[in-house]
């Protein structure tokens, strides 16, 4: 909002301050203080004083203070219960602007002015206040690509979101850490709803069997460096080649050599039961019978039977006597 003509000529009367011009910087979201303070131990009389705060280019009213509120609705919309000055503190001296909330559009330069009737409306003070914003960018997020060929190219995409003010993007050669060509990568730079720069950067490099590259985030005003890695690697045997999926991180990579492993170990094992199936069937001659183990017997001098008894098994005993006979055995 612009000033009224009688404000604007007010604001400009009186050649004679002490200008004072400072740096300050805020984080998106926090609460910052704008200093304006008169030098010296003074002592003043509110009802003499007449107090602005403005941004120096548009002259924007942020907030003001005039003897017994002669006016108001001055201030633009955008500093509305945002903006605030101690009137304990301005007796004293001190006329410094306490901005609550700090959005990315408060990074402006802004004007303290301050009038005193007793020196017929002279200018006593005014300061320069430069308000640098800033936000932290997200850790980049690095996607590689997935199992490409030696006759394509390596895409990698770089993504850093919710960061101020604008920030510088390049991508490193992590093995010897030297920068590469800004031909090689495309990026985009947007600002989000919440007034933030989001970030996409796309790199595009040559087929390599092995690569070690990492994408720099650069927040200049907090002298911030983020930084996030890719790397993919290729690994080539006599006669199987075996490529490593990057995509996947190492201990994903564990459990897929674990999984093949496994895989082979259940094949032959069952490969193994098939085969001892078969031979089984082919050999089996039906069910034999097991006959319990006789009991030891003392041992006992061997009697010769009679001719009685053999002829008992043979019918007779003329025919005992003959077999005992041919057998060579005593009668």
């Amino acid at each position: 909002m612009r000033l009224s003509p009688g404000l604007l000529l007010l604001l400009l009367s009186g050649l004679q301050a002490d200008i004072q011009e400072k740096e300050v910087r805020a984080m998106v979201g926090s609460d910052v203080k704008l200093s304006c303070v008169y030098p010296g131990i003074h002592s003043f009389d509110l009802n003499e004083l007449y107090v602005y705060w403005q941004v120096s280019e548009s002259n924007t009213v942020v907030t003001y203070y005039l003897p017994e509120n002669s006016s108001t609705g001055l201030e633009d919309s955008h500093y509305k219960n945002r903006a605030h000055l101690s009137l304990d503190s301005m007796k004293r001296g001190d006329f410094s602007l306490h901005l609550y909330n700090v959005t990315p559009q408060d990074e402006q330069k802004f004007n303290c002015l301050v009038f005193r009737k007793s020196s017929e409306l002279g200018r006593i003070l005014e300061a320069v206040v430069m308000l640098y914003v800033a936000a932290n960018y997200s850790m980049p997020i690095v996607s590689t690509p997935r199992g490409p060929s030696a006759d394509q190219e390596l895409t990698f995409t770089c993504v850093s979101t919710d960061g101020y003010p604008r920030p510088s993007v390049y991508w490193i050669n992590k093995t010897d850490n030297s920068q590469l060509d800004k031909a090689l990568h495309n990026d985009t730079i947007s600002l989000n709803q919440r007034g933030l720069y989001d970030v996409v950067s796309v790199l595009r490099i040559p087929w390599a069997s092995s690569v070690n590259i990492g994408c720099c985030i650069e927040n200049v005003l907090l002298h911030q460096n983020l930084t996030g890695s890719s790397r993919t690697d290729t690994f080539t045997g006599p006669e199987v080649a075996v490529t490593d999926n990057p995509a996947l991180p190492h201990k994903e990579r564990r459990v897929a050599v674990f999984s093949t492993l496994a895989v082979l170990l259940v094949t032959a094992v069952a490969v193994g039961w098939l085969c001892r199936t078969r031979f089984l069937r082919r050999s089996y001659t039906g069910a034999k019978v097991v006959w319990p183990e006789e009991e030891p017997t003392v041992s006992r001098p061997f009697v010769f039977p009679s001719p009685e008894e053999v002829g008992l098994c043979l019918q007779n005993e003329e025919e005992g006597r003959a077999w005992l006979l041919a057998e060579g055995l005593p009668i």
